[in-house]
């Protein structure tokens, strides 16, 4: 059994309170593998944790977007029948990873906001706060200091996300995310994407990315990887999977288990905030392996 969580990769230090949250999110998970339970499941308690907290750029404490309006994506993909759900632009929604696992088990795989919020809705799922006077007064200092959209895409982005592998030989893998900070209504990141933002089969392996989507979507990132879990351990297929993205002058944070239980925490960033635990204890840390742009 394992579970591996993480809270966005980027250039800036987290902050203690995150990494203790981390910590929080796996013990949470961790329980349900501990109990018999499914790697899903795992995934899905770990990252509402997240979302709950307000901490990290998803769920309570996403992003708002340039209209003021926080609008949030999440996904969810399981190992065993390759089931998936999506929710993209969902609005007043707490936990969007919920509502992704509702999707799960409709006829659909993808929803954007009318239909996934009528799911959500009728299953009562917890509202998602209004912004604050603080949110909309740091979206105004953001808007007014950056010169054009192209620079915020630069410099801002993050998201959570889990893979888990549990005691029954499944995978699976998470992720949500708020997107990028005063983002134009409208744009879609890795996130929500299957097989850009995260990707699970158990004749692989589970994969869970952040960084810029837009260049993880042009690689099919977590696809691409699992692909190479066939025949490459995890810290292989991640690393050449990241070069590649930095080839294509992306950035991005990946947490990867394969179908053997081998794992690794690898970013192109200085930072990213991320853990996991097995049965020999858990660990918490603000960067793990780091693949620089002079490898490549």
């Amino acid at each position: 059994m394992l579970l591996i969580v993480h809270g966005g990769a980027g250039n800036r230090k987290p902050a203690k309170k995150a990494l203790r949250k981390l910590s929080e999110s796996l013990l949470s998970g961790y329980a349900i593998l501990s109990y018999g339970g499914t790697a899903l499941d795992a995934v899905i308690e770990s990252i509402k944790v997240l979302e709950d907290s307000g901490i990290f750029n998803a769920g309570a404490g996403g992003n708002l977007q340039l209209d003021g309006v926080r609008r949030l994506d999440a996904s969810l993909m399981e190992g065993r029948h390759l089931k998936t759900g999506s929710v993209i632009g969902l609005e007043g929604i707490r936990n969007p990873v919920v509502a992704a696992r509702l999707i799960m088990d409709s006829p659909h795989v993808m929803l954007t906001n009318i239909g996934a919020r009528r799911i959500a809705g009728a299953k009562k799922l917890d509202p998602l706060p209004e912004p604050d006077r603080r949110s909309l007064e740091k979206l105004g200092r953001i808007k007014k200091k950056e010169k054009s959209i192209a620079a915020i895409y630069e410099q801002y982005f993050s998201t959570v996300g889990a893979v888990a592998l549990d005691i029954h030989g499944d995978l699976a893998a998470g992720a949500s995310t708020g997107g990028i900070k005063a983002m134009l209504p409208g744009r879609v990141g890795d996130s929500p994407i299957i097989g850009a933002g995260i990707y699970a089969d158990n004749s692989m392996g589970a994969v869970s990315c952040t960084g810029k989507g837009e260049s993880i979507i042009r690689l099919a990132l977590a696809k691409e990887l699992s692909m190479s879990l066939k025949s490459m351990s995890p810290d292989k297929a991640a690393a050449l999977s990241l070069r590649r993205l930095l080839r294509l002058q992306g950035d991005a944070g990946i947490i990867v288990i394969n179908k053997k239980g081998q794992f690794t925490v690898v970013h192109t960033t200085e930072y990213m905030a991320a853990g996991y635990i097995n049965k020999k204890g858990t660990m918490v840390k603000e960067s793990f392996k780091r693949i620089h742009k002079a490898s490549i």
